[in-house]
């Protein structure tokens, strides 16, 4: 399957998936391989399993993960989207004069710790972690543990689900960076439409597993209300990061974050966009 254009050009998987290798590396991935019209390899892009045993692979392959286990109804992040992002940051964080020492706050980590995972295995960075679910975090936990990285990753739980970053920086902690993937729908109601708009999109009458628990996907008043919670209470730390991020799905929302940076101080907002496939997604960025 070749991806379309647009991927970091830093990314591993910006050409195509190699189905040969990877089914050489794991057997459980061949029997979701199949042959399409145009008699190139791919699998079906709309089985929740061959999806997350393709990632798991890809992790294993290209990034040396080799336990990487978390529960069906958590979200599974696709790698080469997921990988993007770090790379972007990355480049955001090239000028910096500590570049050598990079530690990046990622909030909601989730149960499967994918940012960390990537950004420790391409860059050597440190990670804080963090996420509202105990559940979540001990999965984190155990995927870090079983890759020995507990020296790179720590997690903290955030107990507060109106808060993002209070009750999670702490005195003295200085960030080279903040990432974060929010909660883009407004309830479970507009996720699930969402959710049967891209089977549709897939072309496909299957029923598809809804994976993602509830923090995962929505959040009362969806991605914009998350993102300009997160950027108010940024403005409280300003001194503990060089760099806040996000990614943003919605234009809209672009606009009215710009709005409230400038009423914030605000020094610098970056719009990054990012193309993954028919997907185009952007990473917001600013710093006081």
């Amino acid at each position: 399957m070749n991806l379309k254009p647009g991927l970091h050009p830093r990314n591993k998987h910006k050409n195509s998936y190699d189905f040969d290798v990877l089914t050489q590396h794991n057997k459980n991935l061949i029997s979701f391989v199949t042959k399409n019209d145009y008699g190139n390899l791919t699998i079906d892009f709309s089985d929740p399993k061959a999806v997350k045993e393709l990632n798991l692979t890809l992790l294993k392959v290209y990034y040396g993960i080799n336990n990487w286990v978390f529960p069906d109804e958590n979200l599974c992040p696709p790698i080469p989207g997921r990988v993007d992002y770090i790379h972007y940051v990355s480049d955001l964080l090239s000028e910096s004069k500590n570049k050598d020492k990079i530690t990046v706050l990622d909030i909601g980590t989730g149960a499967t710790c994918i940012y960390p995972l990537l950004g420790v295995k391409e860059y050597e960075w440190n990670f804080v972690a963090t996420d509202i679910e105990l559940d979540s975090l001990d999965t984190a936990q155990d995927i870090i543990d079983d890759n020995n990285l507990s020296n790179k990753i720590i997690l903290r739980q955030q107990f507060d689900e109106g808060n993002i970053l209070e009750g999670i920086i702490e005195k003295g902690d200085s960030f080279s960076a903040v990432i974060c993937n929010p909660p883009f729908y407004k309830s479970e109601k507009e996720a699930r439409g969402a959710n049967a708009r891209k089977n549709r999109n897939l072309g496909t009458n299957t029923v598809r597993n809804f994976s993602g628990n509830n923090n995962e996907l929505w959040y009362p008043g969806g991605e914009k209300a998350f993102l300009h919670n997160y950027l108010y209470q940024s403005s409280l730390y300003k001194n503990s990061s060089l760099w806040f991020t996000s990614l943003v799905s919605k234009k809209e929302t672009i606009e009215s974050l710009q709005k409230s940076g400038d009423k914030l101080n605000v020094k610098t907002m970056k719009i990054i966009p990012m193309h993954q496939g028919n997907k185009v997604t952007r990473i917001i960025a600013w710093q006081f």
